[in-house]
Protein backbone atom coordinates (compact mmCIF):
# COMPACT_ATOMS: atom_id res chain seq x y z
CA UNK A 1 0.00 0.00 0.00
CA UNK A 2 1.57 3.38 -1.34
CA UNK A 3 1.07 6.19 1.16
CA UNK A 4 0.66 9.77 0.26
CA UNK A 5 -2.83 12.32 -0.19
CA UNK A 6 -6.25 11.39 -1.59
CA UNK A 7 -7.58 13.71 -4.30
CA UNK A 8 -10.41 13.95 -1.56
CA UNK A 9 -7.81 14.97 1.04
CA UNK A 10 -5.73 17.20 -0.81
CA UNK A 11 -9.79 19.48 -2.40
CA UNK A 12 -10.40 19.51 1.53
CA UNK A 13 -7.06 21.01 3.06
CA UNK A 14 -6.58 23.04 -0.14
CA UNK A 15 -10.83 24.11 0.76
CA UNK A 16 -9.75 25.50 4.17
CA UNK A 17 -6.65 27.39 3.05
CA UNK A 18 -8.92 29.65 0.77
CA UNK A 19 -11.62 30.18 3.81
CA UNK A 20 -8.50 31.22 5.96
CA UNK A 21 -7.51 33.30 3.57
CA UNK A 22 -10.66 34.97 2.94
CA UNK A 23 -10.66 35.20 6.25
CA UNK A 24 -7.38 36.82 6.81
CA UNK A 25 -7.35 39.36 4.30
CA UNK A 26 -10.19 41.86 4.68
CA UNK A 27 -9.02 41.75 8.39
CA UNK A 28 -5.77 43.11 7.12
CA UNK A 29 -7.34 45.90 5.54
CA UNK A 30 -8.96 46.77 8.38
CA UNK A 31 -5.97 47.16 10.48
CA UNK A 32 -4.13 49.15 7.46
CA UNK A 33 -7.09 51.35 8.19
CA UNK A 34 -6.69 51.52 11.57
CA UNK A 35 -2.61 52.40 11.50
CA UNK A 36 -3.43 55.15 8.94
CA UNK A 37 -6.26 56.75 11.06
CA UNK A 38 -3.84 56.97 14.14
CA UNK A 39 -1.16 58.20 11.71
CA UNK A 40 -3.29 60.84 10.09
CA UNK A 41 -4.72 61.63 13.92
CA UNK A 42 -1.07 62.31 15.14
CA UNK A 43 -0.34 64.35 11.94
CA UNK A 44 -3.20 66.62 12.14
CA UNK A 45 -2.07 67.27 16.05
CA UNK A 46 1.09 68.15 14.19
CA UNK A 47 -0.58 70.67 11.87
CA UNK A 48 -2.20 72.06 15.35
CA UNK A 49 0.79 72.71 17.24
CA UNK A 50 2.12 74.71 13.90
CA UNK A 51 -1.07 76.60 12.94
CA UNK A 52 -1.16 77.48 16.86
CA UNK A 53 3.05 78.54 16.39
CA UNK A 54 1.99 80.41 13.44
CA UNK A 55 -0.25 82.41 15.30
CA UNK A 56 2.07 83.38 17.60
CA UNK A 57 5.13 83.61 16.25
CA UNK A 58 4.27 84.81 12.47
CA UNK A 59 5.01 88.22 10.88
CA UNK A 60 2.10 89.23 11.41
CA UNK A 61 0.88 88.00 14.87
CA UNK A 62 -2.46 86.59 16.12
CA UNK A 63 -3.52 85.81 12.59
CA UNK A 64 -4.57 82.02 11.27
CA UNK A 65 -3.59 81.56 7.81
CA UNK A 66 -6.44 81.53 5.18
CA UNK A 67 -8.35 78.29 3.74
CA UNK A 68 -5.62 76.39 2.42
CA UNK A 69 -5.40 73.05 0.67
CA UNK A 70 -1.50 73.05 0.99
CA UNK A 71 -0.73 74.39 4.62
CA UNK A 72 2.53 72.71 4.54
CA UNK A 73 3.76 73.69 1.03
CA UNK A 74 2.67 77.48 1.53
CA UNK A 75 2.58 78.49 5.17
CA UNK A 76 4.43 76.09 7.41
CA UNK A 77 7.35 75.62 5.88
CA UNK A 78 8.27 79.43 5.14
CA UNK A 79 7.95 80.37 8.87
CA UNK A 80 11.28 81.10 11.25
CA UNK A 81 12.06 78.62 12.72
CA UNK A 82 10.05 76.36 9.95
CA UNK A 83 6.74 75.00 11.90
CA UNK A 84 6.33 72.17 9.68
CA UNK A 85 9.87 71.16 7.92
CA UNK A 86 8.29 68.57 5.21
CA UNK A 87 4.43 68.58 3.73
CA UNK A 88 3.07 66.21 5.29
CA UNK A 89 0.71 64.02 3.47
CA UNK A 90 -2.79 62.62 3.46
CA UNK A 91 -2.52 58.48 3.74
CA UNK A 92 -6.27 58.10 2.18
CA UNK A 93 -6.28 60.62 -0.65
CA UNK A 94 -5.95 58.94 -3.90
CA UNK A 95 -2.83 61.50 -4.63
CA UNK A 96 -0.13 60.60 -2.61
CA UNK A 97 1.02 63.82 -2.58
CA UNK A 98 -2.54 65.55 -1.14
CA UNK A 99 -2.04 67.42 2.36
CA UNK A 100 -4.71 67.97 4.60
CA UNK A 101 -7.32 70.36 3.67
CA UNK A 102 -7.54 73.15 6.46
CA UNK A 103 -10.65 76.02 6.83
CA UNK A 104 -10.81 78.99 8.69
CA UNK A 105 -13.11 81.95 8.89
CA UNK A 106 -10.57 84.25 11.06
CA UNK A 107 -11.25 83.07 14.60
CA UNK A 108 -11.67 79.46 14.06
CA UNK A 109 -9.71 76.33 11.85
CA UNK A 110 -9.98 73.03 11.25
CA UNK A 111 -7.80 70.15 10.01
CA UNK A 112 -9.28 67.18 8.09
CA UNK A 113 -8.46 63.76 6.38
CA UNK A 114 -10.28 62.34 3.68
CA UNK A 115 -10.51 59.06 5.52
CA UNK A 116 -12.09 56.03 5.12
CA UNK A 117 -14.78 58.36 3.44
CA UNK A 118 -12.27 58.91 0.51
CA UNK A 119 -13.78 62.91 -0.03
CA UNK A 120 -14.30 65.56 2.20
CA UNK A 121 -18.02 66.43 1.03
CA UNK A 122 -19.07 68.38 3.85
CA UNK A 123 -15.77 69.61 5.26
CA UNK A 124 -17.30 73.42 6.55
CA UNK A 125 -16.72 75.90 9.92
CA UNK A 126 -19.15 78.18 10.62
CA UNK A 127 -18.68 81.32 12.41
CA UNK A 128 -18.85 80.16 15.57
CA UNK A 129 -16.55 77.37 14.95
CA UNK A 130 -19.07 74.87 15.17
CA UNK A 131 -17.34 72.14 12.01
CA UNK A 132 -19.17 69.85 9.68
CA UNK A 133 -17.79 66.95 8.41
CA UNK A 134 -18.81 63.68 6.99
CA UNK A 135 -18.67 59.87 8.21
CA UNK A 136 -15.41 58.62 7.84
CA UNK A 137 -13.54 61.52 7.83
CA UNK A 138 -10.89 62.96 10.65
CA UNK A 139 -10.23 66.15 12.09
CA UNK A 140 -9.10 68.65 14.23
CA UNK A 141 -10.05 71.96 15.21
CA UNK A 142 -9.83 74.41 18.11
CA UNK A 143 -13.68 75.05 17.82
CA UNK A 144 -15.91 72.17 18.22
CA UNK A 145 -17.28 69.16 16.40
CA UNK A 146 -14.41 67.05 15.21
Amino acid sequence: MKKGFTIIELVIVISVLIILIGIAIPRMKGMQDSGKIVKVKGELQTLQAAMESYYNNAATPHVYIPSSTSPCATYFDSTTPAAVITPLYDPFAVNSTTEYDELTNGAYYAFASVGTAANLSSFTISSTGVVTIGAGNVCVTNGTGC
